[in-house]
């Protein structure tokens, strides 16, 4: 039999085409069909109105040409931008926006790492925020009102819910408030890390590291330079206070009473994280880590810098 399909050359070319798609569809196409192909996170939901429209001028606008949102599984990756990605947190991307060149930072984690204001401020002018920065200014996008009736339509073309309600109060929102309300949810689905109960200075609950620049000129010199480079953005030029709390004040995380400088250490270390813990005060989040931007003795500059605002 074997060998007289051997003899039939179009016999024998069906009969593989035939054995090949059939094992195409079950190894290829079957498997695209069921549900562990299309994995979804707990915690992920469809876009609202908003945030939907902010995707669509961020695609407009073309910032996955520079801005990737996805994490590799390498160590230097999850270093800076966080927890790797997952495939069931892009069940909504439609398309993906993973994007393949890096001119700016990855934006995979934004979502949460900096307050609203702050994106503003930041689309309004990037190099207010980082003097370096080649981003150009998004300003317009505050004078651009929103489409309604064009985000209802790209709602129901990709089977998001949304109320009507929803829809009507897109015609206060500018594309700024779009864009921002989309770069907040960025990543949100994946869980954080659970904070820990108390953050330790040198290891021993309830020690104090001093500063080991305390009080000298250099020191300040430098912490100057760098507050104004790096901290002045977010909390003003004289430390009193702007998208960020003062660091002048007799206040810190919320609650009155200074503490001592290895806590002013570890907050500019480690940024701030809703729920964690800095000897007994809690963190609200919002301020982004400098540990992989700055030196140890950086940090303690900037340190004798603001404790040269408060004369001490």
């Amino acid at each position: 039999m074997a060998g007289d399909l051997y003899r039939k050359p179009i016999m024998f070319a069906v009969v593989a085409t035939v054995v090949i798609l059939i094992g195409t569809v079950a190894t290829m196409f079957y498997p695209m069909l069921t549900a562990e192909m299309h994995p979804k996170l707990e915690n992920l939901k469809p876009f609202t109105a908003l945030q939907l429209a902010g995707r669509d001028i961020y695609q407009r606008e073309g910032c996955v040409n520079c801005h990737t949102q996805t994490v590799r599984p390498l160590k230097t990756e999850v270093l800076r931008y966080g927890e790797y990605s997952k495939a069931g947190e892009f069940a909504y991307d439609r398309p993906f926006l993973w994007g393949s060149k890096r001119t700016g930072p990855d934006l995979a984690r934004v979502g949460g790492k900096y307050p609203d204001a702050w994106h503003y401020r930041h689309m309004e002018n990037p190099q207010s925020m980082f003097a370096q920065s080649n981003m150009p200014a998004y300003a317009f996008l505050k004078e651009a009102k929103l489409d309604a009736a064009e985000t209802e339509a790209h709602m129901k073309a990709l089977s998001f819910p949304y109320q009507k309600e929803e829809i009507d109060a897109l015609g206060a929102k500018t594309e700024m408030d779009a864009v921002v309300a989309y770069l907040q949810v960025i990543g949100t689905a994946v869980k954080k890390a659970v904070a820990p109960a108390e953050a330790q200075a040198g290891g021993i609950k309830g020690s104090h590291i001093p500063n080991p620049l305390a009080g000298k000129a250099e020191a300040i010199a430098r912490g100057k330079e760098l507050y104004s480079r790096d901290c002045a953005s977010c909390h003003g030029a004289d430390a009193k206070g702007s998208i960020g709390p003062s660091l002048v004040d007799d206040e810190f995380l919320y609650i009155k009473g200074d503490l001592p400088d290895d806590d002013y250490f570890e907050v500019v270390n480690n940024g701030t994280t809703e729920g964690f813990i800095e000897d007994g005060r809690a963190e609200k989040g919002g301020m982004p880590p400098f540990k992989d931007s700055l030196q140890k003795d950086d940090i303690w500059s900037i340190v004798s810098y603001l404790r040269s605002l408060k004369g001490r």
